[in-house]
């Protein structure tokens, strides 16, 4: 179910207004940017949990955007990660995004 739709002012020399569909549950937020999403689907393909599907919305490619079964994501992240295009934007409530490798001493 989508959630919001909010447009995303850029400070500095960008002055682009992004679009954003928002998916929120008790885990976090995913956010998709439909003018950056090129519909490849390699974020369907890699979720852990297969709860991210086609939507009837066209990307900037004109293919469809992907979008999540919000209550059954986990919010990983992994769909961010592998997304090669930025299109995805993940959003931790209550825990903070883990902390980079530190050596032992």
């Amino acid at each position: 179910m989508l959630e919001s739709e909010e447009e995303v002012k850029h400070p500095g020399q960008d002055k682009r207004v992004w679009e954003v569909n928002t998916y929120e549950n008790e885990k976090g937020r995913w956010n998709v940017y439909p003018g950056l999403c090129k519909g490849c689907g390699l974020c369907i393909e890699k979720c852990p949990v297969r709860v991210i599907d086609w939507a009837k919305e066209l990307g900037s490619a004109g293919t469809p955007l992907v979008k999540p079964e919000i209550d059954g994501c986990i919010v990983c992240g992994i769909c961010q990660t592998v997304c090669p295009d930025a299109a995805i934007h993940i959003e931790y409530k209550g825990r903070k995004v883990p902390p980079s490798a530190v050596p032992v001493h």
